[in-house]
């Protein structure tokens, strides 16, 4: 559980700042643009770059607090047991997905991009450094997917 709650701390307050930097970095490009008329040509690209990291670690985040995005049509309906059942399932298929696609297919593509040199075109950052957010959110996922079953286990026990 104080893991949980480290992990929890840390990703938590790693989307305050990047969201800051995102507010910063528009209304720098914002600024440049309509009072320079000269827009900083950075600005763009790192906004992009932290909403991707935004979206994938907020997803991440989501998934801990159990607020990710379900279709509750069917389990709504359904009793208590059964439903217990089927979270379960939908767990064991998003710590499939996080393990197997984000975590094995994100640390290929990090890899990839770092042994062929990509980098971005204004800041001349290797593109592994921004592909690096898809194997940590799906470890992440994977982690809290984890707990999230063991919790519910744990309960359901009791």
């Amino acid at each position: 559980m104080r893991l949980r709650h480290l992990i929890d701390q840390t990703v938590r307050w790693l989307l305050i700042v990047l969201m800051t930097v995102i507010v910063l970095d528009v209304s720098l490009q914002v600024v440049s643009r309509y009072l320079f008329q000269s827009p900083l040509g950075f600005t763009d690209e790192l906004a992009g770059y932290l909403l991707i990291w935004v979206g994938l670690l907020g997803s991440a985040y989501a998934t801990g607090e159990k607020q990710h995005l379900a279709i509750d049509l069917i389990s709504g309906s359904l009793s208590p047991k059964s439903k217990k059942y089927i979270d379960l399932l939908i767990n064991f298929f998003v710590i499939t997905f996080a393990l197997g696609v984000l975590g094995v297919g994100g640390v290929w593509l990090v890899y990839t991009s770092f042994i062929f040199g990509q980098v971005s075109a204004s800041l001349q950052l290797s593109l592994g450094y921004v592909y690096l957010v898809v194997p940590v959110s799906g470890l992440l996922i994977a982690y809290y997917s984890i707990d999230n079953t063991y919790n519910e286990l744990h309960t359901a026990t009791q």
